[in-house]
């Protein structure tokens, strides 16, 4: 006959279910963020790619360089797709907002490929390992640590707003000391925000873990560790890279 006051049996059949319960919960965290840095990876892989190959075919310094309004689409045209999946993405479906991901990646692509046309080669690809390993490491601890980094987030947006102010200022302005200055805040800055939507993302999977949103919330997280990484990429390149 079963001894169902036996508090070892009710311990230990609890133990078992909370055990499986968190290991459940961990698989699924694991491919909720590997599904994160995969579209985030092929995003800036596909920039790269159409970056390069717009630029080797000279339509790019055709277009930069001549007159009329198409050099001005290419350069505005990745913030309205950012725009798009950031105020409208509940209301698409996930294969739609997966398709404005991989049309972001490739007018970002467009719109990146004047970096071929002003710096080396060599100066671009040490650029880009320099800034992939620093992603990795800044990534790794938003994802492994128990601080809690929420507070550091206004901070760190109100920074990026005020960098942005900068940055049009400076357009008139034309300082080289300036365009240092903003260059190696930039990296700061979006070093820091790497970290903090890292754990961000991590923390969401809580909220969408089988539901709908899931799809969804893969992209978003994507298209943040994306802006990180190309942002922290292009203001390195402007304080590190050396020019043709």
């Amino acid at each position: 006959m079963a001894n169902w006051s036996d508090p070892r049996v009710a311990g230990t059949t609890l133990g078992t279910g909370v055990g499986t319960q968190s290991a459940a919960y961990d698989a699924g965290l694991r491919s909720y963020m590997l599904s994160v840095y995969n579209y985030m990876a092929s995003g800036v892989l596909l920039t790269g790619v159409v970056a390069l190959l717009f630029a080797s075919s000279g339509y790019a310094a055709a277009i930069m360089t001549g007159p009329g309004i198409m050099k001005y689409v290419i350069m505005f045209s990745p913030l309205a797709f950012v725009f798009a999946l950031s105020f409208g993405i509940q209301r698409m479906s996930t294969f739609a907002a997966q398709a404005t991901f991989w049309a972001f990646a490739t007018v970002m692509g467009l719109s990146m490929s004047t970096i071929f046309l002003v710096f080396t080669g060599t100066s671009i690809a040490q650029t880009f390992f320099a800034t992939a390993a620093a992603f990795v490491g800044l990534s790794l601890y938003g994802y492994t640590t128990k601080k809690d980094l929420s507070g550091f987030g206004t901070f760190l947006i109100m920074g990026v707003v005020g960098l942005l102010v900068a940055s049009i200022l400076n357009i008139f302005m034309q300082s080289g000391v300036l365009s240092l200055v903003i260059s190696a805040v930039g990296v700061l800055l979006f070093a820091g925000l790497t970290a903090y939507d890292t754990q961000k993302i991590k923390s969401m999977y809580a909220y969408v873990a089988g539901t709908d949103m899931m799809g969804k919330t893969v992209i978003m997280g994507a298209l943040s560790l994306y802006l990180d990484f190309v942002n922290m990429f292009q203001f390195l390149l402007s304080f590190l890279g050396s020019r043709e």
